[in-house]
């Protein structure tokens, strides 16, 4: 086994170094244009998109031949690894096949305009953080910066997929049970379709929100770090910081106000207070009368498109859309303030990674947009439900709110599209069910099933 694995790690490397001479070869000679007489564009492909996907997976190839060359896999971990390079390739196929959507055109439409002291246009609804690191990209063009956001998603994604494995053992899933069930929930997923389609800014978010979670107890001058880069990139996470509060935590709320203090300073510093002006004015734009998608699933969208076909007034709209967020929120605070059944109540910081958990959904349904992508950030919500359901009526209700937040494709037809916020409200009104309860036997028997089936007393693959 060893010896055709070094095999196979030394062709690799020889085919390695043999692309890269070539590569070369044929730069030197004639530049960038040299290499169209050893290519062929397909119709529809994105030659840099897809020479990125199958760089990225004979990468990953080189990378699966190391890991088992040096032990690194083993029967305790294959879940995980296998899962890993399960998602990642099938995702980098479907990604080649490229079409391209317009949300990256937003972020590289305010970079430039960053980059040419410009006000930010009125599409860019975020802190201004993301554009002005992207306007330190624009030597390159649109193109460069689309593919270099390309990589940086996949490569986030996959930093998702472990962070996500490692969240969930820290809610109280073994090693194995995680993998599988990370593996399961992302394999087919629409939102991580999405994410990825549209090269959002979603992974790096919640990532910096997972990173933020695990780091707390060890780390928290990085933990505090990681939340307030997610809340630069996108304001919503700014939510979580109750769940910090209630810890009583000074000293981590001093690092978080400290650390978006600095954050802020660098795009004033290079481009002054109007990004953060114009920001605002483009959130404010939102409030105002606008056309309506029936793919957001918003209780702005919801709602405003309903009353819209009666002719209602609109301040009978904005009334009916801020009571609904409202008692969605309502619901949630109290959830955080009061359930004590997601963490075990034997470790440190338990009223924070308790009230995590729904304001993870809180932040979510508050928002004035919840496209089909958003999904991505109630995930954790959704998987520790499993650990909750009692009753085959639970289960069906839990598995139809998988259909329509995570499973269902993206199409525009009222009212049946606004399911993906009926499936949000419902996992709300699960967590509502399960506030007082605790872990159902499916979970440790779960945990024992996959810790015997894959643990193999610790044998190296």
């Amino acid at each position: 086994m060893n010896r055709a694995v070094r095999i196979g790690l030394s062709t690799w490397a020889g085919v390695t170094v043999l692309v890269i001479a070539e590569s070369l070869w044929i730069y030197a000679r004639n530049g960038l244009d040299g290499f169209q007489a050893f290519m062929q564009e397909s119709p529809y492909t994105n030659v840099p998109i897809t020479l990125a996907s199958v760089a990225i997976l004979w990468c990953l190839a080189g990378f699966l031949l190391w890991l088992i060359h040096h032990g690194r896999i083993t029967g305790a971990n294959l879940p995980g690894w296998a899962g890993f390079f399960l998602i990642a390739t099938s995702y980098l196929n479907i990604l080649r096949e490229r079409v391209r959507y317009g949300d990256i055109d937003y972020y590289v439409e305010a970079a430039f305009a960053m980059s040419k002291h410009q006000p930010l246009p009125d599409t860019y609804i975020y802190p201004p953080l993301w554009a002005t690191l992207l306007s330190f990209l624009t030597p390159l063009g649109a193109d460069g910066i689309f593919l270099v956001c390309w990589i940086a998603n996949i490569l986030s994604f996959f930093l998702f997929y472990h962070l996500l494995h490692r969240v969930l053992e820290h809610y109280g899933f073994n090693p194995q049970a995680a993998a599988l069930i990370a593996t399961g929930f992302l394999l087919v997923n629409m939102p991580v379709l999405r994410t990825l389609l549209y090269v959002q800014v979603n992974f790096h978010v919640m990532n910096l929100i997972f990173l933020s979670m695990l780091l707390y107890k060890d780390r928290p001058f990085l933990s505090a770090l990681a939340l307030a880069v997610a809340v630069h990139l996108k304001a919503s996470p700014a939510a979580l910081v109750l769940a910090f509060l209630l810890e009583l935590n000074w000293k981590w709320m001093l690092w978080f106000a400290l650390n978006i203090l600095v954050i802020a300073a660098g795009t004033v510093a290079i481009h002054g207070i109007a990004p953060y002006a114009d920001v605002m004015r483009n959130l404010g734009l939102l409030n105002a009368a606008r056309p309506l998608s029936l793919r957001d699933n918003s209780f702005d969208s919801a709602i405003g498109t309903t009353l819209a076909y009666f002719r209602a007034d609109r301040g009978l709209t904005l009334l009916l859309v801020y009571l609904a967020k409202g008692a969605s929120l309502l619901i949630a605070l109290f959830l955080a303030l009061r359930s004590r059944v997601w963490y075990p109540a034997e470790e440190i910081a338990t009223k924070l990674f308790n009230a995590l958990v729904p304001l993870l959904l809180a932040m979510t349904l508050a928002s004035p947009l919840i496209w089909e992508h958003h999904g991505v950030f109630v995930s954790l919500p959704f998987l520790l439900l499993l650990k909750k359901m009692g009753s085959p009526v639970e289960w069906l209700v839990c598995g139809s709110v998988w259909l329509l937040v995570f499973l269902m494709p993206t199409f525009d037809y009222f009212p049946w599209s606004y399911g993906r916020l009926i499936g949000m409200c419902t996992l709300l009104w699960l967590m509502w069910v399960a506030r007082d309860r605790g872990d159902n036997a499916s979970l440790p028997a779960f945990n024992a099933w996959a810790g015997s089936a894959f643990h193999l007393g610790g044998a190296k693959v």
